[in-house]
């Protein structure tokens, strides 16, 4: 009889896991790579996971990147930043600036800590960004939090 009730949970305990992949995996990291092969030296990282800020509130999820080795962002045309964009396909997004270090190429960086929906089906993309039109462009870096570790 114990044996029967151990190969039950067991069993039930992997259908969960195999239902909420995602939900599992917080906090999560993931490298972030280039939409064009051509951009050899261009990679991010994005950083998600629970932050309590104003208690007693409930926790809401942060997405942090950290982006190296982008072309400046006029090298694609009319735009002058990068934004940090994450999103569920059909559902919701999103967006947040990425700040320039003051180096000669340089880092860009940036957080958003503010979702409350859950993280599933994400995707996570540094995008060419005009700042003065509030244009968003097309994404540079990008990956899916299924390739979260």
């Amino acid at each position: 009889m114990k044996a029967l009730l151990v190969i039950i949970l067991f069993l039930s305990t992997s259908v969960i896991n195999q239902t909420h992949p995602q939900a599992m995996m917080m906090p999560c990291s993931m490298v972030l790579e280039p939409i064009d092969e051509k951009l050899a030296n261009a990679k991010g990282a994005a950083l998600i996971y629970k932050v309590q800020l104003r208690p007693p509130s409930s926790a809401r999820t942060n997405v942090s990147i950290l982006s190296v080795h982008l072309p400046p962002p006029s090298a694609y045309g009319d735009y002058d930043a990068y934004e940090g964009f994450a999103f569920i396909p059909g559902v919701i997004s999103w967006q947040f600036t990425l700040e320039p270090t003051q180096e000669e190429s340089p880092t860009w960086a940036g957080r958003f800590d503010e979702i409350t929906a859950e993280m599933e089906n994400v995707k996570v993309q540094v995008r060419l960004f005009n700042s003065k039109t509030a244009k968003l462009g097309p994404a540079i870096l990008g990956n899916d939090i299924k390739n979260c570790h």
